[in-house]
């Protein structure tokens, strides 16, 4: 990698900037280590999932800056802009990523209250009489 690679991913409320260049393999959350950061193994291998399926596992730095939302939305909003840092540099792990599943931004939200209703779409029970 010549240059940083600066991307961004969002999943629900959560934003990560993503930065990528090349180095020793460590992988910055919020200046924090990502494994203090997640604590929870799954999380960790899901951050780490787009550096080993475009093999780069210890070739690159990721720092991270991520914002909104919870751990989970967090992770996977840094999944996606790993992902889409890894493309700019190197167009041929394309194919290996999109068949993961980790170039799709997933889109889904948390639907709005409506008024009238106890939640977004729970509705109070019916009484006929």
């Amino acid at each position: 990698m010549e240059k940083n690679n600066i991307t961004v991913g969002r999943r629900k409320a959560a934003v990560a900037r993503v930065i990528v260049k090349s180095g020793s393999g460590s992988i910055i959350v919020n200046g924090k280590d990502y494994k203090n950061y997640f604590p929870q193994a799954f999380i960790q291998t899901k951050v780490e999932a787009p550096l080993a399926t475009a093999d780069c596992t210890g070739k690159v730095d990721v720092t991270v800056n991520v914002f909104g939302g919870g751990v989970k939305g967090q992770a996977e909003a840094i999944v996606l802009g790993i992902a889409r840092a890894l493309i700019i540099d190197n167009p041929e792990v394309r194919p290996a990523l999109k068949k993961a599943k980790m170039l799709r931004r997933d889109a889904r939200k948390v639907e709005r209250k409506k008024t009238g209703l106890r939640k977004a779409r729970k509705q109070e029970q019916f009484s006929k009489r």
